[in-house]
């Protein structure tokens, strides 16, 4: 006697979910590419660096252990490591000793640093209310909320380690 499959297989995409998928992730990287594309155009930095300098204003005395950077990005050791590097050849950053753990370090904002994100934010901040704000309606922009908020406890309840010891 033959069995109706009551539920998809969760190994395979319907059309419509691939669709919703498709749709979904090509915004999600166009929002992306359009920040990082302002930030370039009129700052010459990109979204990672302001990501960087952000953790760096919201902490207290404006530095930050490379481990809490890691946290705060959720990008990989490696990575971050790379990127101070790169800001502080650009004079964004500088890297002091930790006193209380010779093993660590500490990442300090410059002034220069302050000076690129306060320059950067009001544009920045511009590019996001129109793509994000002004283009949704205000019952949009709470359902989007309440999805992100959904999706973001889904993607925190996944059994994955950190993103350098997770398989892609």
């Amino acid at each position: 006697m033959a069995t109706v499959r009551t539920r998809p297989d969760p190994r395979k995409l319907s059309d419509d979910e691939l669709e919703l998928f498709r749709a979904f992730h090509l915004m999600r990287r166009g929002f992306d590419r359009t920040l990082d594309a302002q930030l370039q155009h009129d700052e010459g930095i990109s979204i990672s660096e302001l990501e960087v300098l952000m953790a760096l204003v919201r902490s207290p005395g404006r530095r930050l252990r490379v481990r809490d950077l890691v946290d705060s990005t959720g990008w990989e050791k490696s990575r971050v490591s790379h990127q101070v590097t790169r800001m502080a050849a650009r004079g964004f950053v500088d890297r002091q000793e930790c006193a209380e753990d010779r093993r660590a370090s500490w990442v300090h904002l410059t002034g220069e640093g302050r000076r690129v994100v306060v320059r950067a934010l009001p544009e920045h901040s511009a590019t996001i209310r129109r793509i994000l704000f002004d283009a949704l309606t205000p019952d949009q922009q709470e359902a989007l909320l309440g999805i992100a908020q959904t999706m973001n406890a889904a993607i925190d309840g996944e059994d994955c380690a950190p993103p350098e010891d997770c398989d892609d």
